[in-house]
């Protein structure tokens, strides 16, 4: 079965660094190791981060018109930063996996199973 996990964490007020540089190396570093176990263990679905919420539009249609704005949909702490997709035999392989994110110290790791149209 194939899980979601979405990253929540909360901005960090520094700066992200420069991709290229020793410290961008150093910050993904964790992330790519996690990458490699989920490869290695035959789950990885696929994943993704995601720009600052900053850049983010959010839209809705209302009445048939079309609105946008700028930014995330709602202010939280917590702004979803990325994903991955997990494809486990259950819930608990999955939560055992999703626990390994290295945000999951810091922020929320919120695991949900995708459903199956077909």
């Amino acid at each position: 079965m194939k899980y979601m996990a979405l990253i929540y964490d909360a901005p960090v007020s520094r700066p992200d660094p420069t991709p290229g540089t020793p410290e961008f190396a150093a910050m993904m570093e964790p992330w790519e190791k996690l990458t490699q176990i989920y490869i290695d263990a035959g789950i990885m679905g696929g994943g993704e981060a995601l720009m600052p919420v900053e850049t983010a539009t959010s839209v809705r249609v209302r009445g048939g018109k079309t609105e946008t704005m700028d930014g995330p949909f709602a202010e939280t702490k917590e702004q979803l930063g990325g994903f991955y997709i997990l494809d486990c035999k259950d819930l608990d392989e999955a939560l055992h996996y999703a626990a390994m994110i290295p945000v999951a110290e810091t922020g929320t790791i919120e695991v949900r199973p995708v459903m199956d149209l077909g």
